[in-house]
Parts: C-alpha cells; sequence; structure tokens
C-alpha cells in the first residue's frame, strides 16, 4: 500500500488527560494546530487549557462524550480537521470509529480499519499471528460457547488454564482457572465481565503459563511495507492484569533474545499489512520461550519508556506515518542506550485501591537529570470520578538499571500530591523491594509482594512520602 505525503495542518484529538496533553505537546513542535475535545467535567483539565481550539462534546458518561462518534465527528468538521489522533483507549482501537473517519475524509491516525478489527478478536488474532509465524500457546481455536466443551479443550490443554474475553483487554474478562470444578463459574464469570466491559460476552480457553514475564515490542510501520522495532518493554508488575511499572529494556532479555522477538514481531506486521505505530505483546516463560498474547493497534501508556531509551518520539512517527511519509531509518539505526522506568501513578488508596477522586490542594512536581512527568492534573484541579484512576505518569532514564530505581526513588519522594490519595507510597516499596532490585519479577510479583507490605505500605511514609499519599 502507498500513497501521496500529505501535510495535517490541524488535528483533533479524539481523548482526554495526560495522552491528551502528550499528543498536543508533539503536534506544538510539529507546527500542528489542536483540537481538544472534552465532556463537560473536564472543562478545566490541561488538554483544554493547551490546546488551540476546544469544544464540549457532552456529559461526563464516556458514552455520552468520549465515546460519541457523532459528536466527535461533527466537531471534527465544524473546526475543519485534517486527522484524528484516538490516544489510548475510548475509541483508539474501534474500527468502526476509524472507518467512519475515512468515509468522512478525515485521517484517522492509526492502523487500517480491517487490522484494528482483526486484533481486536483476540480470538482471530491468534490465529493471524499463528500463520504470520508467531508461536502462540495451545488453546481453542474458536470461542467456548458451553462448560461442556470448556472442559474437552481444558482437558485437552492440560490445566491450569486461563479464560479470556475474545473482544477486550486490560485484564477484564479473565480468569485463571486451576481444576476442572472451577471452570463453570469461571466462563459465567469471565463472559458477564466481557459483555459489560465491550458488549461481547465470547470467551477462550489458553494455556496458563505460570510465573511469566510481560514483555512488548515496539513496532513502527510505514505504508509503504516498512517496518522496524524500538525494542522491549517489560511490563510484568501487574495487579490484576493491570499494569503499575513498566521498564526498558527488560532486565533478562539477552540482545539474542531481544532481536529474535523484535524480528519476530516485525515480520508478522509485514505480513499483517501492518502501518502505524503497535505493540506486539509476549509472555516469556522460564525457559525463555515467548509466545504471542495480543496485539495493540494504538499507542500505549507505557511508551515513554522507549522513548527516553531509543530517542523515539512515538507519537511523532504515527503523524508522520499517517502524513504518508516514509519511516526513514532501518533496524540497523536501532540504539538503546541506559534504562527507563515508568510508574502510574493512579488516585488511588495505595492499600485498598478505592479511587480517591476530589480536590488537588497542592501539586509539585519532581525534576532534576533523567526525569519526565506526563500529567493533566495540577493544584486547583478536581479530579473526578468518571474515568481511569491515572493522574500522571512519572519516568525516569539513567545509564544503569540501579541509577534508575534510585533516580525513581529520589523522584517519588519529590512529588507531592495533596487532598487526595495517591499509588506514590506503594511505588516507593517496590523501588525498596529486593527482588524487582535484582530484576526477579514475573505477573505474579503483586500478589506476593502485597502479602507481604500490604498493610505496611501507608504507615511507612515519611516527609514529602506522606503528603504525597
Amino acid at each position: 500500500m502507498s500513497t501521496a505525503p500529505r501535510k495535517f495542518k490541524k488535528i483533533l484529538i479524539a481523548n482526554r488527560g495526560e495522552i491528551a496533553c502528550r499528543i498536543i505537546w508533539t503536534c506544538k513542535e510539529m507546527g500542528i494546530r489542536t483540537v481538544a475535545v472534552h465532556s463537560d467535567v473536564d472543562r478545566d483539565s490541561l488538554h483544554v487549557r493547551f490546546a488551540d481550539e476546544a469544544a464540549c462534546i457532552g456529559p461526563a458518561p464516556s458514552a455520552q462524550s468520549y465515546l460519541n462518534i457523532p459528536a466527535i465527528i461533527s466537531t471534527a468538521e465544524i473546526f475543519n480537521v485534517d486527522a484524528i489522533h484516538p490516544g489510548y483507549g475510548f475509541l483508539a482501537e474501534s474500527s468502526y470509529f476509524a472507518e467512519i473517519c475515512a468515509a468522512c475524509n478525515i485521517k484517522f491516525i492509526g492502523p487500517p480499519a480491517p487490522i484494528i478489527r482483526l486484533m481486536g478478536d483476540k480470538v482471530k488474532a491468534r490465529r493471524a499471528m499463528a500463520e504470520a509465524g508467531l508461536t502462540v500457546l495451545p488453546g481453542s481455536p474458536d470461542p467456548v460457547t458451553s462448560e461442556e466443551e470448556g472442559l474437552k479443550l481444558a482437558r485437552e490443554i492440560g490445566f491450569p488454564v486461563i479464560v479470556k474475553a475474545a473482544g477486550g483487554g486490560g485484564g477484564r474478562g479473565m480468569r485463571i482457572v486451576q481444576a476442572p470444578e472451577e471452570l463453570g463459574k469461571a466462563l459465567e464469570a469471565a463472559s458477564n465481565e466481557a459483555a459489560a466491559a465491550f458488549k461481547d460476552g465470547s470467551v477462550y480457553i489458553e494455556r496458563y503459563v505460570q510465573n511469566p514475564r510481560h514483555i512488548e515490542i515496539q513496532v513502527l510501520a510505514d505504508e509503504y511495507g516498512d517496518c522496524i522495532h524500538l525494542g522491549e518493554r517489560e511490563c510484568s508488575i501487574q495487579r490484576r492484569h493491570q499494569k503499575l511499572l513498566e521498564e526498558a529494556p527488560s532486565p533478562v532479555l539477552s540482545p539474542e533474545l531481544r532481536n529474535e522477538m523484535g524480528d519476530a514481531a516485525v515480520a508478522a506486521c509485514k505480513k499483517l499489512g501492518y502501518a502505524s505505530a503497535g505493540t506486539v505483546e509476549f509472555l516469556l516463560d522460564e525457559d525463555n520461550k515467548f509466545y504471542f498474547m495480543e496485539m495493540n493497534t494504538r499507542i500505549q501508556v507505557e511508551h515513554p519508556v522507549t522513548e527516553m531509551v531509543t530517542l523515539a518520539d512515538i507519537v511523532r512517527n504515527q503523524i508522520r506515518i499517517a502524513e504518508g511519509e516514509r519511516l526513514g531509518y532501518t533496524q540497523d539505526d536501532l540504539l538503546i542506550v541506559g534504562h527507563a522506568i515508568e510508574c502510574r501513578i493512579n488516585a488511588e488508596n495505595p492499600e485498598t485501591f478505592a479511587p480517591s477522586p476530589g480536590l488537588i490542594t497542592a501539586f509539585n512536581l519532581p525534576g532534576g537529570p533523567g526525569v519526565r512527568v506526563d500529567t493533566y492534573v495540577y493544584a486547583g484541579y478536581r479530579v473526578p470520578p468518571f474515568y481511569d484512576s491515572m493522574i500522571a505518569k512519572v519516568i525516569v532514564h539513567a545509564r544503569t538499571r540501579d541509577l534508575a530505581i534510585a533516580r525513581m526513588k529520589r523522584a517519588l519522594e519529590a512529588m507531592v500530591i495533596e487532598g487526595i490519595k495517591t499509588t506514590i507510597p506503594l511505588h516507593l516499596k517496590i523501588m525498596d523491594d529486593p527482588r524487582f532490585k535484582a530484576g526477579d519479577i514475573s505477573t505474579n510479583f503483586m500478589e506476593h509482594f502485597l502479602t507481604q507490605n500490604g498493610s505496611k505500605i501507608a504507615k511507612n511514609r515519611n516527609g514529602a512520602v506522606a503528603l504525597a499519599g
């Protein structure tokens, strides 16, 4: 596929929060005007303040605002934009939205709609990626429609197994099943959760890997068939399948394994005809064998750690690719320097993880060498209760992983957020954990960590940390 280059003069950002601000910063550097859309409770958000133009598209509920396709498209037409950047979440992986944009002659900054649709169906994605040469875990070839069918498949695969939503992600619609008698309830619970979250109750089964690492490969592909990877991100620190902390590179990947995983991801993307930024996610077992898990056809929350170690601006590349430009560099140009860590700062109780919306009465950002903070909040801002609880990301870069950990601890201790509770104390405790320091982590890390430290997290704070919590 190839197109003539096109230059964008104005981009609408169909999102909110820190990712909307992140996109605005790159657009400003590129000389592209921006249009922010917002719900009525987000009118005081920084993304509205820093965009060139802004429009309210509905009330607080996402279905009436950030998921309201007619309102977003109408706004795009009124403001005469050339393209729409969907960020992550909301409509970022909606093939229908991408098709509507195309029908209205507005460029969707992302991959082609058919690929979004294919990767959005996890069962079909597994099949497509297997055909493209990636190794997938043994599992059901189609959605499971009954407990009897599920039991037969699970016995063939071997317990433990995991039940997953076919049409979703983010940890919703997932259940680990250790024994046959648990499967019926797991199928029902996962299906109900998937239906509520994604309006699709289809689920499938695959083999469950004990103590895996969650490793993802960042790819960039243009409209002319060129594709490269930007190395890996380690995303194993999770709670209930929700990522809390990410780093690049992984503490355990050798250059040979990095090249093997990266080359496999690139080859699959080329076969699919992928074009844009994207992420191919893998499970890495204790024998360093990797298995395709899913592909995210959008910018990732954790993209800054890759940017820090490669000096790549992934958003800029998304826009350049959407404009019809060639990548302009090859895999040999990739250089990974140092180590980066990102902590997601959520407006949550650090012990119970209950949301903590409300008025931020004091706010101080950390600084110093190698520190980046992506946020949309400030002192005097009221965090609304209607959306994801993440209010900031603290990212650090250093020459070594040990120095990056020390730098993150220093940054978190200097970060002050008063008026609400945040997960800063949790991240500080992780920075001090001997297993984390040693890189001895897996997707089960938080289960053991919270068993040992859960009741101590908020009690061991001092000074600025107490203010942050």
